[in-house]
């Protein structure tokens, strides 16, 4: 299992979010090269990172920091944030990403999304979709969480058959930030419709039996933020856990 200890950048720093809000961002590192370098002395082979000010604008725009995280060499990255247009998906992999994310653009413009994964390769991409967990159903959300998708997960899932994607990473927005540990039952229900994926659990993640539970699931990575920088535990234990 892959462990993705998670840096989110907003003014050139480090934060997390409460729930994905911009209006709750709690500062954690000035200096993300620095917390990056951590991160890979404790053992840490990828490092996911979000572009917060490239989720806000609506385009890529941490291309400069990004180039300085990966010319480090320490990790590999996978990064997403605001990206919408193949110059972006460019764009990001000059600058040294490995596998770029791409969110609500895999939902809104799936023959886009299929496009760049036919020409770029299914190690490319990562498709992110945050989802709400309801009665009614899961359903993916779009813009800031801000509004509901048309289709359910299943439904987007589909538009991408056996084959056309390897990468899904998968954020119960219920859970992303508040350390209640992420949805098991969710993700084993994914991995059991798609085993041709590798599902990264994100959101959640408090404890490092939440790390097994993941992995027991089936999922293949997980991503951990709030939880590594509030000193819950270490990367060293949680790559412990999960041998």
């Amino acid at each position: 299992m892959i462990l993705y200890p998670a840096i989110d950048l907003k003014d050139g720093v480090c934060v997390r979010l409460m729930h994905g809000r911009f209006d709750q961002v709690t500062r954690y590192d000035d200096d993300p090269v620095a917390r990056l370098s951590a991160f890979a002395d404790a053992g840490a082979d990828w490092v996911h990172i979000v572009d917060l000010d490239g989720a806000e604008a609506g385009r890529a725009v941490q291309h400069d920091t990004l180039s300085r995280l990966a010319g480090t060499g320490r990790v590999r990255i996978q990064s997403g944030g605001g990206v919408r247009t193949r110059d972006d998906v460019s764009r990001l992999r000059d600058a040294g990403v490995a596998r770029v994310v791409v969110g609500s653009l895999a939902v809104t413009a799936p023959e886009t999304v299929r496009g760049w994964l036919e020409d770029l390769g299914p190690e490319a991409l990562t498709l992110a979709l945050d989802v709400r967990v309801t009665d009614d159903g899961i359903v993916p959300a779009l813009k800031g969480w801000t509004e509901a998708a048309p289709l359910d997960l299943w439904a987007v899932l589909d538009l991408y058959p056996e084959g056309v994607f390897r990468h899904l990473l998968v954020t119960d927005i219920g859970r992303d930030g508040a350390l209640t540990g992420p949805n098991i039952d969710l993700l084993a229900e994914i991995v059991r419709r798609r085993p041709d994926l590798k599902v990264q659990a994100s959101g959640g993640v408090a404890q490092t039996s939440d790390l097994t539970a993941a992995r027991d699931a089936g999922c293949d990575g997980a991503i951990i933020g709030r939880a590594l920088y509030e000193g819950r535990f270490t990367v060293e234990r949680a790559l412990e856990a999960v041998r």
